[in-house]
């Protein structure tokens, strides 16, 4: 059974001790990786540390704020709202949260709660298998063609290939930034998608990026080396990578 990230929203003691101390006792099924007082205080720990799960106090404040972690560049955490206000389970209705919790807490709900989410998330990771097998098949039929499918979070997209600036590790997901600006973050590590794009245009120039060297406008070597995009960014070329680059583009 997989360990379920959690992050604690709440401004009261009590109920985060219970949460945290429940953590301690269960840490077979739940880590508690970080707490806030809302959504605001917490929204930066929240991005560096990419939760799975949020419990989260239903005051007005956090609801008002929830637009902030469905704007969040990764899987959006599934919600566990919790209050004293049975009413508020209306509130968790129209959230999408996995579960809503009456306080005062007691293990039990949390369990229930915490074992919703974990079917939740197994579901979803069965059905984004299935999209990788497709994804896989989709590939092999456009190998050293055009064009590249992509799983992004809720959609298989197929990009033009020409089009990819370069591609961004982003822990264990892939972030796509295109000549149009667009960004799309894929469900894929780095790694999966080298031997899927053309060898003869893409190069990792470091191991967080693979890049389109049809977009480097300049190629800088002040204070290191970089890539200078036709969208105006620039990236470093890690320095075990250089003379290898240099050899690639035929300098």
């Amino acid at each position: 059974m997989r360990i379920v990230n959690a992050f604690i929203i709440e401004h009261e003691p009590e109920t985060s001790q219970i949460l945290t101390r429940f953590g301690e006792d269960n840490s077979l099924i739940i880590n508690t990786i970080g707490n806030a007082k809302n959504i605001d205080d917490g929204l930066e720990l929240i991005k560096r540390h990419k939760p799975d799960l949020i419990f989260m106090n239903a005051v007005p404040e956090n609801l008002n704020n929830l637009k902030k972690l469905n704007d969040l560049d990764f899987n959006t955490p599934k919600l566990i709202l919790m209050s004293d206000d049975m009413q508020k389970a209306y509130e968790a209705f129209k959230c999408n949260a996995v579960d809503f919790i009456l306080k005062p807490l007691d293990f039990s709900s949390i369990l229930i709660s915490i074992y919703k989410v974990i079917k939740t998330i197994e579901m979803e990771i069965s059905f984004q298998n299935q999209k990788l097998q497709q994804i896989d098949s989709i590939n092999s039929q456009h190998k050293n063609n055009e064009y590249i499918a992509v799983a992004s979070i809720d959609k298989i997209e197929l990009l033009k290939i020409d089009d990819i600036i370069f591609c961004k590790a982003e822990g264990k997901y892939t972030e796509f930034t295109l000549g149009n600006g667009t960004k799309i973050l894929s469900s894929r590590n780095l790694g999966e998608y080298s031997s899927n794009l053309n060898e003869n245009h893409f190069f990792r120039i470091h191991h967080s990026y693979i890049i389109n060297i049809k977009h480097v406008v300049k190629i800088s070597k002040k204070e290191g080396f970089y890539c200078e995009f036709s969208n105006g960014m620039s990236l470093p070329i890690a320095k075990r990578r250089q003379e290898e680059f240099i050899k690639f583009i035929k300098l």
